[in-house]
């Protein structure tokens, strides 16, 4: 039975370890709240407006609370944690398991509400507001970074119809662009040359707008200790640096190493049947762009390494190239997550050791 209208404040609800549990499906305006009575059996589906939400669960004793993380998960991850509730923020493909029939706000809630009681399941690690600041920035160079790359890609074509060739690189164009624009004023109208100065112009503005949000991410790092220790690593630069820390969360998210990587998307997938397991390419699950990031910075480390180890001379004489750069970026992600889950600064000599059964 669903029930419309709202929970009383000392009402019994599912229980997961000692607390009430409850499935809430956010959005813009609407809020789907799900749970069962334990003593009476009642399913209680209700919906909740968005302004009525920090004071509905103020009256509430404290409860687990079940999120899917997605677009504003993290900020109310935070804000119902300061009302003594225990939120928990799930992966979306994991609640998706869990919706039966056609995808609604009701269906949605009571998928999260199942999905966070099963044994073994992974959460998401709240992000701190600093955290979220940080990747905003992130998120806004990349963006100028297409745009700068868009415009610069357009003007090389527009100018191709007129003849004008330029060499590979942003430096080589701007340094040839005034020139050429000059050259083909007889070729080109006053209104057209005009019109391509001016996109030069905000080709180069968009450099400075990445300039100044790299200032910024600049400040951060000096801020934060977490970001100065996993600088430290041979390929880690400002920003996988930042975008690490501010991805990655919490650090006790992950129970190794190996589960950061994994989440990450930088190990193998997996197929198989009748007992038989076969290994793809990477994943590629996770943040795409840390992965990235992690890559690019393999690739340096790879290419300038003046004194390889022998892991890496190893590897580098059985595998292809690409490969080897993956296996690096994994060995990085994984020194990111030891360095940041014990607080320890990087040690270039130093080799774990497996701990012994006993």
């Amino acid at each position: 039975m669903n029930r419309n209208t709202g929970m009383n404040a000392g009402q019994i609800i599912g229980t997961m370890n000692g607390q009430q549990v409850i499935g809430l499906d956010i959005a813009k305006h609407v809020f789907q709240l799900h749970t069962v009575n334990m003593a009476t059996g009642e399913i209680i589906n209700v919906q909740i407006k968005r302004a009525k939400v920090a004071e509905h669960f103020a009256s509430l004793a404290p409860c687990l609370i079940a999120i899917e993380a997605c677009g504003g998960a993290h900020h109310w991850a935070r804000s119902l944690s300061k009302l003594g509730h225990t939120v928990r923020l799930l992966n979306a493909k994991i609640v998706r398991a869990f919706v039966s029939g056609n995808k609604t706000d009701a269906t949605d809630a009571r998928g999260i509400w199942l999905a966070v009681q099963q044994p073994g399941v992974k959460f998401v690690g709240t992000k701190t507001t600093m955290q979220q600041a940080t990747l905003t920035l992130h998120r806004q160079r990349e963006l100028l970074m297409k745009m700068r790359i868009m415009q610069t890609n357009a003007l090389r074509s527009l100018l191709y119809e007129f003849g004008a060739t330029f060499a590979k690189g942003k430096r080589a164009l701007f340094k040839e662009i005034e020139a050429t624009l000059e050259g083909l004023a007889d070729t080109l109208p006053q209104m057209v040359r005009d019109s391509l100065h001016e996109q030069v112009a905000r080709i180069k503005s968009i450099e400075v707008d990445m300039q100044a949000i790299e200032t910024r991410l600049q400040l951060q790092l000096k801020q934060d200790p977490q970001m100065q220790r996993i600088a430290q690593i041979p390929g880690v630069g400002l920003l996988t640096a930042t975008a690490a820390i501010a991805t990655m969360g919490e650090a006790s998210a992950f129970k190794s190493g190996r589960e950061f990587c994994a989440w990450l998307g930088l190990v193998p997938k997996q197929t198989g049947s009748g007992g038989k397991v076969k290994l793809l390419g990477i994943s590629k699950r996770g943040d795409g762009y840390l992965r990235c990031l992690l890559i690019h910075g393999a690739r340096s480390v790879i290419a300038h390494a003046k004194e390889p180890g022998p892991w890496l001379q190893g590897i580098k004489a059985r595998r292809p190239s690409n490969v080897v750069f993956v296996a690096q970026a994994a060995k990085m992600a994984r020194t990111i997550w030891a360095i940041t889950a014990k607080a320890q600064d990087y040690d270039k000599g130093f080799k774990s050791i497996r701990p012994q059964a006993a």
